[in-house]
């Protein structure tokens, strides 16, 4: 399928890709569910779409790839709960943290060297933590931002462990840490009602925002360079607190939108000055 895939058409559906996720925040605000029970199903949903594309999963063979599905639970359990303890702000972009343990693991585990645009990196990106953790201090969601910080790290080592296991092994190891997601969140999923808005939220998060969006993304990402998905998926975090301040009127304090200006640029900084340079 990738073979009829230009790259312009590579670009649009990585950008329909970061619009898709960009829609988390606004969903699980919304909905009365408990986090645990909204992670759960809502990986359950998105295991079936992925299970249309793998058609028959492989069982992760090498502790890389069991890594990776473990990563992935984690990060797809901590954003859905930190979200619900402190502002999708905070959420979504201390999320992007990421880079600085996609680099200290990647040294660790894969013995790639830690260059100096990483180390200018994770300096920037260290002093936009401190502007979000003060504002968990002062605000009182300190809980929340330390969920969102550990997604995080989540996000960063299933980055490194993804890496490993062939072209097969990304879209596999989704599908099983949806699954893992799944039965891990069932013994704390409470009571649930199924409300017109509950119910019509997570059929959306399952199939769409989180489903459709990783199989869009599997299909774009060969054919785009990796400065331009950068760029691209750049617009989760910016766009998802707009969605939450326009539809749920929650609007991210001075020190998240200056802690995320920190860690946005960092980010991107590092792809577009770094890369022309190589």
């Amino acid at each position: 399928m990738n073979k009829t895939i230009n790259h312009r058409r590579a670009v649009l559906l990585l950008v329909i890709t970061s619009i898709l996720w960009s829609f988390s925040g606004i969903g699980i605000k919304l909905m009365s569910w408990n986090g645990c029970a909204i992670a759960g199903l809502r990986s359950l949903l998105a295991a079936a779409v992925m299970l249309a594309v793998v058609r028959r999963p492989h069982l992760p063979r090498s502790p890389h790839q069991m890594a990776a599905v473990l990563c992935y639970a984690g990060l797809v359990t901590l954003i859905v709960t930190s979200t619900k303890l402190t502002t999708a702000a905070n959420a979504i972009l201390l999320q992007y943290t990421a880079p600085v343990y996609s680099a200290v693991l990647g040294y660790l585990v894969l013995k790639e060297p830690v260059r100096r645009k990483d180390i200018i990196t994770i300096l920037l990106v260290l002093s936009g933590l401190v502007l979000f953790l003060y504002d968990g201090l002062t605000g009182g969601r300190m809980v929340g931002n330390l969920l969102a910080l550990l997604s995080g790290v989540c996000y960063g080592a299933m980055n490194v462990f993804m890496r490993k296991g062939g072209n097969r092994a990304p879209a596999e190891n989704v599908f099983w840490g949806n699954i893992l997601t799944f039965l891990l969140m069932l013994p704390f999923m409470g009571q649930l009602e199924f409300s017109p808005v509950n119910t019509g939220l997570i059929l959306f998060l399952g199939f769409f925002q989180l489903g459709l969006a990783y199989v869009l993304y599997t299909m774009a990402i060969p054919r785009v360079a990796a400065l331009e998905a950068t760029v691209i998926t750049v617009l989760e975090p910016i766009l998802s607190p707009v969605w939450v301040m326009i539809f749920y009127g929650e609007r991210p304090s001075i020190f998240t939108v200056a802690g995320g200006m920190v860690v946005l640029t960092a980010i991107c900084g590092r792809e577009i000055l770094f890369r022309k340079k190589e």
